[in-house]
């Protein structure tokens, strides 16, 4: 099977691991748990400002950041990058000892604390090459899919939320605890 982005470039999941043999979003106690937190975490991500914009605007220019459009890192210490700054992050993990920290919570503190200091890549550094191929072979996801995720935590009560066994701390969900 093909390994798909959902909703950012970055995180590839297995399309049996998302989509059930119609193509439809599968619930997210039919995903296995590393898929479903990063399923999560997407429900967070999407639509959030770059973080090396935000550094660089602040919280009161956010209006001048780009929205994220890749994520990397863990669930739980992601990084979230637009086009421009993906190379910085790239220069950071391959140049400068980022890949010492590669599937630790801590990658995105450590990122975001060099490039806030003045870490860039410098002037020509290549990104990654993304190759979009077959787009039309990929199952459609519906645009609200993310959303119906968050819909669908909401109708759980608190059992069933921990058999998930996922950390749904920083998710702006609206569940009564």
């Amino acid at each position: 099977m093909a390994k798909v982005s959902i909703g950012l470039r970055g995180w590839r999941f297995e399309e049996d691991d998302v989509f059930d043999d119609d193509g439809s979003l599968k619930t997210l106690v039919e995903m296995p748990p590393d898929t479903r937190s990063r399923i999560l975490r997407l429900t967070a991500l999407v639509g959030e400002p770059c973080d090396a914009c935000y550094l660089e605007h602040g919280e009161a220019n956010v209006a001048e950041c780009n929205v994220g459009s890749i994520v990397y890192g863990e669930p739980t210490g992601t990084v979230l990058l637009c086009g421009p700054h993906e190379s910085d992050f790239l220069y950071w993990y391959r140049e400068e000892g980022g890949s010492d920290l590669a599937g630790e919570p801590e990658l995105a503190n450590a990122f975001q604390a060099w490039f806030d200091s003045g870490g860039r890549a410098p002037a020509g550094y290549g990104g990654l090459e993304h190759v979009e191929e077959d787009r039309d072979e990929l199952p459609d996801v519906n645009p609200g899919a993310l959303e119906s995720l968050e819909d669908e935590l909401c109708a759980m009560d608190e059992s069933e939320r921990e058999e998930l066994d996922a950390d749904v701390e920083d998710l702006d969900l609206d569940i009564d605890e």
